[in-house]
């Protein structure tokens, strides 16, 4: 069911949670009993029933309501079908779910919808590929400054991963490595199988530079901890390494992990990650007798689509700090651009991220640690950066952004017009009651909703919709008048009560007025003549005075 009297399927949001319309419609909470939604339903019936009515068009207007109520009482008061909608929401009820016997639980109810669905999520993962690679070219300034080629080397990896069945996945990958007049590469293909739901196995085989056959098992040993051993031997010499490693929840948001590995060339490296909403951090400490060193790195992250990083790395051949920061520029692309210190110059690099593609290029300014060179590599992109973000990068983002949710709009115009006109109906029915409601609320000095709007609320005034979209008088604003509505729902003793967890689109009166895009609803009122405004968002809860 969609929303404002449009009736359809009533889709799973984010984490599988639904809107929950038909709690709305009766404006109930998800606990409610069934007194609760029996005494719900003759409410608005009293309002809705085709009876109450003389003239045709009424009737038909009152009849579409009582039917959308109707259908709400049937569902929530048989325990069943109320289970089912619980978990999937009217998904599962269109579904073909039996409501026999042997579904008396919410656990047995959604083992039954799982079993439905497997055929398909088989066919899915049958047929499910995903790429992954990254490429790295090095160019070198002073070397083309000098006469010679800009390019200084490249390595390329690359590899494709395809489930064969639910439990088993193939992986073949390469990669290639090129600098100055020599080169190599190798061929790798992977062999994993998913024996539980806690371990698997992979069988390993490389050709090229480094020939080997390697074998891994990784089982969970706890709730937060997992172990992997492996062992690889070499075609080339004939040696053997043997791996382990041991990763463990430190908390929510961090990790920690212990690799060990021994054979020609034995090193323990120890390792931390932390990743928060704004903050992410890692790093490790890498030992063995030929081998020392340090890597770090931290990234905030400025908005939803900004960030800044730095880095370093420290060890026995190795010195090197990195600052700079990227964007996102869509839903699966962000650039990065980082100014590097180290032992073997000043660089420059950039970076492309692209779903599991990446490109990094890397590019010498100077080998020498000037402190004028290193000032100017760090302030000019930033400058550069800085005037276009102001000057273009805006202004093009505002631009397209604002072109989407036009288009949006445009593509839903049908949709919107229908359920804003079922809404329409359904406060026609609603004012009597309101306004009686209100007045008597008003003679009291209790609570009166004087104004509240329902939608897009911010950035989306009427005059930024006129100048900035170009929105004609075809196109309506992505708000709704709801103060009928909520009037009518203020109780006897004074009190508005709008339930948490529940999408405000599914409330008799309502509609949603802007598919797709984040509402909040807008409430002004008086209370013991005093004025008062609150807003909340689409699923919170509100609780008057």
């Amino acid at each position: 069911m969609s929303d404002g009297g449009v009736h359809g399927r009533e889709k799973l949001g984010e984490g599988g949670v639904h809107g929950r319309e038909l709690y709305a419609r009766l404006h109930v909470s998800p606990d409610a009993s069934d007194d609760d939604i029996k005494k719900a339903y003759r409410v608005y019936a009293q309002v809705y029933h085709p009876d109450k009515y003389q003239s045709h068009q009424m009737q038909d207007i009152a009849t579409e309501n009582f039917q959308r109520i109707r259908e709400a009482y049937e569902i929530l008061s048989d325990e069943r079908k109320r289970q089912i909608y619980d978990i999937y929401g009217m998904e599962g009820l269109v579904s073909g779910l039996e409501l026999g016997p042997k579904l008396n639980t919410p656990e047995e109810i959604k083992a039954e919808f799982e079993r439905m669905k497997q055929r398909q999520e088989e066919e899915k993962f049958a047929a499910h590929v995903r790429p992954s690679g990254s490429w790295l070219a090095t160019l070198s300034l002073p070397q083309f400054l000098k006469g010679g080629g800009i390019m200084k080397g490249m390595v390329m990896s690359s590899e494709v991963q395809s489930h064969v069945s639910r439990k088993d996945t193939i992986v073949l990958g390469g990669n290639m490595a090129v600098s100055g007049d020599s080169g190599g590469g190798a061929a790798t293909a992977m062999f994993r199988h998913q024996i539980s739901s806690a371990s698997s196995m992979e069988v390993v085989a490389s050709a090229g530079l480094r020939s080997l056959l390697g074998f891994n098992t990784s089982r969970h040993l706890s709730l937060h901890s997992t172990g992997t051993m492996g062992i690889s031997v070499s075609f080339k010499d004939g040696a053997v390494n043997l791996e382990n490693t041991w990763t463990r929840q430190l908390s929510e948001s961090s990790s920690g992990n212990i690799h060990l590995i021994l054979g020609a060339d034995p090193n323990i490296a120890v390792g931390w990650q932390r990743k928060e909403e704004r903050n992410s951090a890692a790093g490790e400490l890498k030992f063995g007798p030929t081998v020392f060193g340090a890597t770090g790195h931290y990234t905030h992250h400025f908005s939803s689509k900004s960030h800044g990083r730095i880095g370093a790395r420290i060890g026995s051949n190795a010195l090197e700090f990195e600052i700079g920061g990227g964007r996102r520029i869509s839903d699966y692309s962000t650039i990065r651009m980082l100014c590097s210190l180290g032992f073997e110059g000043i660089f420059w690099k950039f970076e492309l991220h692209r779903g599991s593609q990446k490109l990094i290029v890397p590019v010498l300014l100077t080998r020498a640690l000037s402190p004028l060179v290193a000032t100017a590599a760090l302030v000019l992109p930033s400058s550069l950066y800085a005037f276009l973000k102001v000057c273009v990068i805006k202004p093009y983002y505002h631009k397209r952004e604002n072109q989407k949710i036009l288009d949006k709009r445009q593509k839903t115009l049908s949709q919107v017009l229908e359920a804003r006109a079922a809404a329409s109906n359904a406060q026609t029915l609603l004012q009597n009651v309101a306004n009686r409601k209100q007045k008597k609320q008003a003679e009291r000095g209790g609570l009166v909703i004087t104004k509240a709007v329902y939608g897009n609320l911010k950035g989306h005034s009427e005059k930024e919709e006129e100048t900035t979209l170009g929105i004609d008088d075809e196109l309506p604003l992505p708000i709704l008048d709801v103060t009928i509505p909520l009037n009518f729902l203020v109780d006897d003793s004074g009190q508005l009560k709008l339930h948490e967890g529940i999408k405000k689109s599914g409330i008799m009166g309502f509609c949603d007025p802007c598919p797709g895009e984040p509402k909040q609803l807008e409430v002004s009122y008086t209370f013991r003549d005093h004025p008062y405004k609150v807003v909340v968002d689409d699923y919170g809860g509100l609780q008057l005075p």
